[in-house]
């Protein structure tokens, strides 16, 4: 199938289900369509014990997608420059020291918690894992995801300060995330030859810092070009290109594209260069058309997410496996945050029992489901991938459904 017609199907599926979501179950974006999206292909499923002409059309579809690189490597860099476009600048600079911790130490101390965790409960149930492997598990599951984040966070009523550490973590995570898990997946790929600290280190250096620096030069660049005139048109398309031209220079330099994206997407924003460099107007079109851009490619991602279910390989032992993940996962992720937490407890007043709802509020999402389709089949591709997908869904639905109650509940008994 062609790559329009490929975007069509999927722009009027996301139109019906945002639809039937914004006119009967009035929740969340992300949470409403995949939910809808879920529903839709159990039918498919039901409906294919009598006729599976549907359910055959629908698996060729899904087959036809190649989930990891329109993610990663397409739709990930949009959806980061957005959501740092509406990022506090100056909230997030006050809250820096935690955010860069959560964003590394937590994620580095989750993934190795994860991945001896997993690596004794899956070979308990029967089932031979290597630990490398259950390392890299690890690495992919343990960011969380801006994308799910953003979306609910926005109607969750969380105190600002505690809304800006869970998204600064997660703008940043996901991008360290990434590096983590091709570091270790660089080693799993070759168990049999000699570790060599020093190309990990570089490799690592190289993602994190060179991405980060691109990101830096776009946001300058992209700045001082748009303080040079006054046309709301040029204008937007700048930023346009800034998002796919500094992704196409991260991709061949082998530097983070998603870090690169967020540091632009922050300077950007930044309240400084924006009354600089933007008229009222100029201001108002920049915003309005990546608040689009971030809903649209939402919608879409949200339904690929649900639709991908039709591919899983669903064993009885992988989704136990997948299940015993989730409390799992939700213990590693809370002493994961402890220690960052624990030394600017007393320094940024964090609001009480911000350990737990970050731990809540931590949600995962499509970005896991991309790297778990990257794994070979000599990494139990179609293990981890249904523990992924299981994760996700009881992330989004579970903890998306619940994270407002529950984070005005914790915030009103502190008080």
């Amino acid at each position: 199938m062609d790559y329009y017609s490929i975007a069509t199907i999927l722009i009027v599926l996301s139109a019906i289900f945002g639809y039937i979501n914004v006119r009967f179950l009035k929740l969340p974006i992300t949470i409403g369509l995949m939910l809808i999206t879920i529903i839709f292909t159990i039918a498919v499923i039901a409906l294919a014990q009598f006729d599976d002409t549907l359910l055959v059309s629908e698996k060729a579809f899904i087959n036809s997608i190649d989930f990891e690189t329109v993610l990663l490597d397409i739709m990930l860099s949009f959806l980061l420059f957005a959501g740092a476009l509406h990022t506090n600048f100056e909230q997030l600079r006050v809250q820096r020291g935690p955010i860069l911790l959560f964003a590394t130490l937590g994620v580095l101390v989750s993934t190795f918690l994860v991945g001896i965790a997993m690596f004794y409960i899956i070979n308990a149930i029967g089932i031979e894992v290597t630990f490398i492997n259950c390392l890299l598990f690890g690495a992919l599951i343990s960011p969380t995801d801006p994308i799910a984040v953003l979306g609910i966070l926005k109607k969750a009523g969380a105190p600002k300060k505690l809304e800006t550490k869970i998204v600064g973590e997660s703008l940043f995570n996901d991008g360290v995330g990434v590096v983590v898990f091709l570091t270790i997946f660089a080693i799993a790929a070759k168990p049999n030859a000699p570790l060599d600290f020093s190309d990990i280190a570089t490799l690592f250096g190289q993602e994190v810092i060179g991405g980060i620096g691109l990101g830096l030069l776009l946001g300058w660049v992209t700045y001082r070009l748009m303080r040079s005139i006054d046309n709301y048109e040029i204008e937007v398309i700048l930023t346009i290109a800034s998002v796919m031209g500094g992704t196409m220079l991260a991709h061949k330099f082998h530097l983070s594209a998603p870090l690169a994206m967020v540091t632009a997407g922050l300077m950007v924003g930044n309240d400084t260069i924006r009354n600089s460099a933007m008229s009222e107007t100029t201001e108002a079109y920049v915003d309005k058309f990546w608040e689009m851009i971030d809903v649209l490619l939402n919608t879409v991602l949200f339904v690929m997410i649900g639709m991908e279910m039709l591919v899983l390989t669903l064993e009885g032992k992988y989704i136990y496996a997948g299940l015993i993940a989730i409390p799992v996962i939700l213990l590693c992720r809370y002493i994961s945050l402890w220690p960052p937490i624990t030394l600017f407890a007393k320094k940024l007043d964090f609001v009480p029992r911000t350990n737990l709802i970050m731990t809540w509020g931590g949600l995962r999402g499509g970005i896991s489901i991309a790297l778990a389709l990257s794994l070979s089949k000599e990494m139990h591709r179609e293990l981890f991938l249904v523990i992924t997908y299981i994760v996700v869904v009881a992330s989004i639905l579970g903890q998306g459904l619940t994270v407002e109650p529950f984070i005005k509940k914790l915030t009103k008994t502190a008080t």
